[in-house]
């Protein structure tokens, strides 16, 4: 039986055309267009053009020139995080259309205003991570090949726009590195400075996650939540639910810090366990013994 090309694509066109009821639940009010995943990537580009000038673009040891180029940046950078951040605010039920550009620009130049204390936060990261690895021989090492610059890079930006109350944008750009490099953070998370991980892969940080100054992980480590709470109607509640790391605090590869526990300063966390209970300060926490089961025949594996 011969198949007619352009009877089947034809009648799957009109299908998908038609907006289904679930579909129109889950868009935004209005026609205006949605955000752009590729625009929001040239703005995290343009940030770290700025933050990082001489590493990412061609180094400029005329003060003159170097401004130039930032200032260019600077002019495209706030035109498209107008744009981006109207966008984002159709997702916001409480904002009204015409309040959305006046809005969006003042975010836009709040945020800017943001950007010394970002990079400020961005080089403690990169120092950090300089001083707890001896194999980092120099700082442009870290810079060009540590994914937990790039990570924190795109979290401190996502991190400074969840707290400006911007919808959607914000997860865009931590998922951005996150699907770059196994990094997981929620942009609500709260990190202080001289943060540093090392490999990083497998990390994941929660949403309501508090962690002090000069802390550092390891690969697989999850800060997450132990349960959920709901309300009379089944709903799932956004309460505080993840753990909080206080200063100076290692945690080692795949230990697993769950619920709303504190992790006192100065304690060291074993790699490969779970701890679901407060921590006092100056602990040091690690697997007590291994444990040998012998199986026969594959039984309980």
């Amino acid at each position: 039986m011969e198949v007619n090309v352009n009877d089947v694509l034809l009648r799957n066109v009109a299908l998908l055309s038609q907006q289904e009821k679930k579909e129109v639940e889950m868009m935004p009010a209005g026609t205006a267009p949605l955000p752009s995943v590729e625009e929001v990537r040239r703005i995290v580009s343009l940030i770290k053009s700025i933050i990082f000038p001489d590493y990412l673009n061609k180094r400029q040891p005329d003060p003159q020139i170097r401004s130039y180029f930032i200032g260019v940046n600077m002019e495209e950078l706030y035109h498209l995080l107008c744009r981006q951040v109207a966008r984002g605010l159709q997702f916001c039920e409480e904002c009204a259309e015409q309040e959305v550009a006046p809005a969006a620009q003042q975010i836009a130049l709040n945020f800017i205003d943001q950007l010394p204390e970002i990079k400020r936060l961005l080089y403690t990261d990169v120092e950090a991570m300089f001083n707890n690895d001896p194999a980092a021989t120099n700082y442009g090492e870290v810079i060009y090949c540590y994914p937990v610059v790039n990570t924190m890079t795109h979290y401190r930006i996502a991190h400074v726009l969840h707290k400006m109350q911007v919808p959607v944008i914000p997860r865009i750009i931590t998922e951005q590195a996150h699907s770059k490099t196994g990094i997981d953070i929620h942009p609500g998370a709260t990190i202080g400075e001289y943060f540093a991980i090392d490999h990083g892969t497998g990390v994941v940080i929660g949403e309501t996650c508090i962690i002090g100054n000069h802390v550092t992980l390891y690969q697989g480590v999850t800060l997450g939540a132990k349960s959920f709470k709901y309300d009379s109607e089944g709903n799932m509640l956004n309460v505080p639910r993840h753990p909080i790391i206080e200063d100076n605090v290692t945690i080692y590869s795949n230990a697993s810090i769950l619920g709303r526990i504190t992790i006192g300063h100065d304690s060291i966390i074993g790699g490969n366990i779970w701890v679901t209970n407060n921590i006092p300060p100056y602990s040091r926490i690690q697997q007590s013994k291994a444990v040998d089961l012998s199986f026969q025949g594959g039984l309980g594996i």
